[in-house]
């Protein structure tokens, strides 16, 4: 991430007018340190001090977690108060908490209305493991791709989420879980035994992230930034459906770990389940796999792979698959498929998926079968889905008494 500081006329705003609402307040949580420098200029921060206060905003936001500018203890009042008149700093609003058995936490979100529009849903989930907690992080709220599948896909799209609002999900996350300094874990809850609570942070959440890139580019400089929330790019992992060009830029642009959700190994079955293949087929997104910067067997790509019975969990589609990856670094996550209302699929017999991965391993790739987590929360694989697009379809329903409506949202 850059770290120059532009301070030229140009860039020195005059400082805006305190807008009538709270809610209207830009966030700095999602600003790169040119903007929070800018951001400074306007509450009167001497170009001197500049620096040193994007040094001192960096820490409070991103080392301490701070949610509020009073808790900016070296910071002078001046400053809070003419920060906290223009800008904030504050969390989501919780809607809803569920915790599984499994110790899976799913988190809905709600994000502040923006311009004309209205306040917006997310959900975010966090997976404890032996060894690490994984954060799975959304981009968009709903999503365009109607993987045929997924829960998510039948979602309409809203809007792209904010780099701010991106990172305000890890944020939340590690103050629930007690992963900041002066945080406590909330008691009973499951979270490696030792280390970061949050130690993995996969976009595998609602949304298509190469379909927000910008923001997405932005969330991830600064999460992996080492001055700030320091999470090595090697525990970032980005999840895409095959936007190939955006691909490239990942590489070259943010560089953190890829995963690439693949489903089908024959362009007919795949442009059924992923829709997006018919726009990128395989060849162009595995040549796109094979170009990924920095790609090698210890930074392997990560295939995913849900199992829908009677639907791509044959040997033949094993035999498939290898011959698909064949020269590409890759590991290959085999998902059982997790249910939700509505869905015409079943997952595959365990046995099936035994073989299946049996094959895939004698080939020499690592292809774990993914227990499923959070499956009694709807918190698994492709079972997320906002609790406001939940509630404008029962509303529509109410409104019409027709099933009609609950199933076409």
């Amino acid at each position: 991430m850059s770290v120059s500081i532009d301070l030229s006329p140009r860039t020195r705003a005059k400082a805006p007018v305190p807008p009538a609402s709270a809610d209207e307040r830009p966030s700095l949580i999602g600003m790169t340190r040119d903007e929070l420098a800018v951001a400074l200029a306007d509450c009167g921060v001497a170009e001197r001090q500049v620096r040193m206060r994007v040094r001192q905003l960096w820490h409070w936001l991103y080392v301490r977690g701070v949610g509020e500018f009073d808790a900016m203890r070296n910071v002078s009042k001046e400053l809070r108060e003419a920060l906290s008149v223009r800008y904030t700093i504050a969390r989501p609003e919780i809607v809803d908490e569920q915790v599984s058995n499994d110790g899976t936490r799913k988190w809905l979100m709600r994000f502040p209305a923006r311009g004309a529009g209205r306040p917006v849903d997310v959900e975010t989930v966090y997976i404890p493991e032996e060894g690490r907690g994984t954060l799975c992080v959304s981009s968009q709220v709903g999503c365009t791709l109607t993987c045929s599948f997924c829960h998510t896909g039948t979602q309409r799209l809203v809007r792209n989420l904010t780099a701010g609002e991106i990172l305000s999900q890890i944020l939340l996350a590690r103050d629930r879980l007690g992963d900041f300094p002066d945080r406590d874990t909330p008691d009973g809850a499951i979270v490696p035994a030792e280390g970061r609570r949050v130690s993995n942070v996969v976009m595998m959440g609602m949304g298509e992230p190469l379909y927000n890139f910008e923001h997405v580019k932005t969330a991830l400089l600064i999460a992996s930034d080492g001055d700030g929330l320091s999470l090595s790019k090697r525990r970032i992992t980005l999840s895409t459906s095959g936007v190939v060009p955006e691909i490239y830029r990942t590489g070259e642009e943010i560089g953190v770990m890829l995963a690439i959700s693949l489903h089908a190994v024959r362009d007919e079955l795949r442009d059924e389940l992923v829709p997006i293949n018919k726009k990128y087929p395989l060849e162009q997104l595995m040549q796109a796999c094979r170009d990924y910067p920095g790609v090698s067997n210890a930074r392997r790509i990560t295939f995913e792979y849900v199992m829908l019975k009677g639907v791509n969990d044959s040997p033949a589609d094993a035999r498939a698959l290898v011959k698909l990856l064949k020269g590409i670094p890759a590991k290959i996550n085999l998902i059982p498929f997790n249910p939700w209302p509505g869905s015409a699929y079943e997952c595959s017999d365990w046995e099936q998926i035994e073989t299946f991965a049996d094959i895939v391993n004698h080939a020499g790739y690592a292809s774990p079968i993914r227990t499923p987590r959070g499956r009694d929360i709807l918190a698994a694989c492709g079972q997320l889905k906002s609790q406001s697009e939940r509630m404008r379809k029962k509303d529509r329903v109410a409104a019409t008494g027709s099933a009609e409506a609950a199933a076409t949202g």
